[in-house]
């Protein structure tokens, strides 16, 4: 069989016919397309699972130091009668002859009674949110060193103990300081809930950035165990 000439090789080739244009044009949507798929499957379906992944960790970490803190608190009231406030720090200094001083103008303050009393470590204080900048290097001799500023993760609670309503929060994070609402974002829309029946657990965070338990924010004066008084809630500096 005859085969039609060819054409030199240095001859260009022919411009595609419609055909061959129409062909190509169909190709580079179906890859545009295809493309554009498997980006949306990464974003829709991988991100929020890796984003899971990441925060995981931290959560496990944070609750892991809240039931730490929750040690610390109750080898303190068995010592002092009640957990860490003002009234406690003029015998914790007494007692331990500490040369920290102790204020209670903030939960990383009220927290140095804990260490005066014996904590080892300042590593429990911490977890991962928008207030913590540094993690505790747990020297801890100084007042410019225990527990300096963004070492400390949990508001705490003032004026509580043992004896008082057990669903009542004790500690709690990632809470925005100087307001009753919380951070949604470090912990996946949960905040960690520390109680003073010693449960501790993650708890939803509501679109308006409460807690909510009774059918209202737990920082509400007219939940049961506030007994109509605003928690005294010390911020981490």
């Amino acid at each position: 069989m005859d085969h039609p000439p060819q054409p030199p090789p240095n001859v260009p080739a022919p411009p595609p016919g419609k055909e061959a244009l129409r062909s190509r044009r169909k190709m580079m949507w179906i890859y545009g397309v295809g493309g554009f798929s498997v980006a949306y499957f990464l974003l829709v379906i991988l991100f929020p699972r890796l984003v899971r992944a990441r925060v995981a960790p931290d959560r496990t970490e944070a609750i892991s130091n809240a039931k730490q803190i929750g040690l610390c608190l109750y080898e303190f009231e068995d010592e002092y009668g009640r957990y860490p406030d003002g009234s406690t720090r003029a015998r914790v200094k007494a007692d331990t002859a500490t040369l920290l001083t102790l204020g209670d103008h903030s939960s990383n303050a009220l927290f140095r009674q804990l260490i005066a009393n014996g904590a080892k470590t300042e590593k429990i204080f911490w977890a991962k949110t928008a207030t913590t900048s540094r993690r505790p290097d747990n020297i801890f001799t100084s007042d410019a060193t225990a527990l300096a500023s963004g070492e400390c993760a949990f508001s705490y609670i003032a004026g509580l103990a043992s004896t008082d309503d057990p669903e009542s929060p004790l500690i709690v994070c990632p809470l925005i300081p100087g307001t009753t609402r919380f951070d949604p974002k470090p912990f996946g829309g949960k905040a960690i809930i520390f109680r003073v029946d010693f449960s501790a657990r993650f708890e939803p965070i509501d679109k308006s950035g409460n807690v909510i338990a009774n059918g209202m924010p737990i920082f509400d004066p007219r939940q049961p165990f506030w007994k109509g008084k605003a928690p005294d809630i010390k911020y981490p500096e």
